[in-house]
């Protein structure tokens, strides 16, 4: 059983990024009225406690959210799932991306969300209900080759795993072009750290020769701490929606104005 749990990351820099770019999407694909499919591979819990024991241990959150929730303008989509969210759970709860996407997709929408580690199925489970909400105790990569193409047809899938397994990043563009290949009108977005090891670009590279057409938008960040690898994070996009490159800029503007980027 992999070990990875997301509480001790939760709010920094690297969802600030994933999490903004996602409300982005959601908010652009829900303006028409026809229904949407949402999959998420590695859904985690879902919400989070930024007081928790985890998060106070990493101190993530304090150098993320905490101290640059003030880049976004005050109508922006991430900032309003935060809101709603906070306002139910009180004010140190932090939402996951599925968290993010229920409060941000609607009735007709279906939520699919896969979740392997047994006490992060339990608490997903317990953060989200609804007619509209399916959460599955299955392998990720698998849940989505069964779904796609999804009914709805139109969508998201988003692939955020927690990259322990060397092989995830020799193994993501080959699930991308299956994927794509069954569902070519999905948006397909993949969030990726960027280490010190550089262990991401043979797939990043792999990824821009097959999906010419997708976005690619990284951010670099110093170390939380010494010794910490993550020096960065990125999304790739494939099937952007119209905008979203240029959300994408103004993200990065926003956060190198305010000196969160190295």
């Amino acid at each position: 059983m992999l070990s990875y749990q997301h509480a001790f990351h939760a709010g920094n820099l690297a969802d600030l990024q994933k999490h903004a770019l996602l409300a982005e999407l959601l908010a652009y694909m829900t303006k028409k009225d026809k229904p949407l499919s949402y999959i998420e591979t590695h859904a985690g819990r879902g919400l989070y406690d930024l007081t928790s024991a985890e998060a106070v241990k990493t101190g993530e959150a304090a150098q993320g959210i905490e101290a640059y929730q003030g880049v976004f303008a005050e109508d922006h989509p991430y900032l309003k799932a935060l809101a709603e969210v906070r306002r139910e759970h009180g004010p140190n709860a932090y939402p996951g991306s599925p968290m993010i996407a229920a409060k941000l997709l609607r009735p007709q929408d279906k939520i699919h969300l896969a979740e392997l580690h047994p006490q992060e199925h339990q608490a997903l489970t317990r953060a989200l209900r609804g007619p509209n909400v399916s959460v599955h105790r299955q392998n990720g990569f698998d849940l989505a080759k069964s779904l796609c193409p999804p009914d709805p047809h139109r969508g998201l899938l988003l692939v955020d795993p927690p990259y322990e397994l060397k092989q995830d990043y020799a193994e993501l563009p080959k699930f991308f072009r299956q994927i794509a290949r069954s569902w070519n009108v999905g948006v397909l977005a993949l969030w990726y750290p960027i280490l010190s090891s550089a262990a991401h670009v043979p797939m990043l590279a792999q990824l821009s020769e097959d999906f010419p057409g997708a976005l690619c938008h990284e951010i670099r960040f110093p170390p939380v701490r010494e010794g910490h690898r993550m020096i960065g994070s990125g999304m790739f996009v494939v099937n952007p929606p119209w905008g979203l490159d240029a959300a994408a800029a103004g993200l990065t503007d926003r956060l190198r104005a305010a000196g969160a980027l190295g």
